[in-house]
């Protein structure tokens, strides 16, 4: 079986995703949203700060967002076909920056980490 650092062992290079492929990504992220299982996992997971990998995964993707933004500001309004466009764009244009922007954005990435098992912690509590 793979592990997980296996699997993400080289961050730098965004994941790119074709049309299908991310059809068949959001049917079965929605059919497992609902699952009171996934909830569950979802719950556990908030309490638990992630590892290096992971967070080095959320500051690429908050990367990304942050190039997207300022480079396609309409790309939330397109289409899907659209956005499979930009993000390849984005992809082959802005790696090199994306990259270090999540380099950059690390530290607060870290900080919102902490600051998210904090408030789970506390909602766990109150509840």
């Amino acid at each position: 079986m793979i592990t997980f650092l296996e699997l993400y062992s080289n961050v730098n290079e965004l994941k790119k995703v074709n049309l299908a492929q991310r059809r068949k990504q959001a049917v079965r992220m929605a059919k497992l949203a609902k699952s009171s299982a996934f909830q569950k996992k979802v719950a556990r997971s908030k309490l638990k700060v992630a590892p290096p990998e992971k967070l080095r995964i959320k500051a690429q993707k908050k990367a990304k967002e942050a190039i997207i933004n300022k480079y396609f500001p309409k790309y939330k309004s397109m289409d899907m076909m659209g956005r499979y466009r930009i993000d390849q764009i984005v992809a082959t244009k802005y790696g090199a920056a994306v990259t270090k922007i999540a380099l950059k954005i690390m530290p607060k990435v870290k900080a919102m980490e902490f600051e998210k098992v904090k408030k789970a912690k506390e909602a766990q509590k109150d509840a």
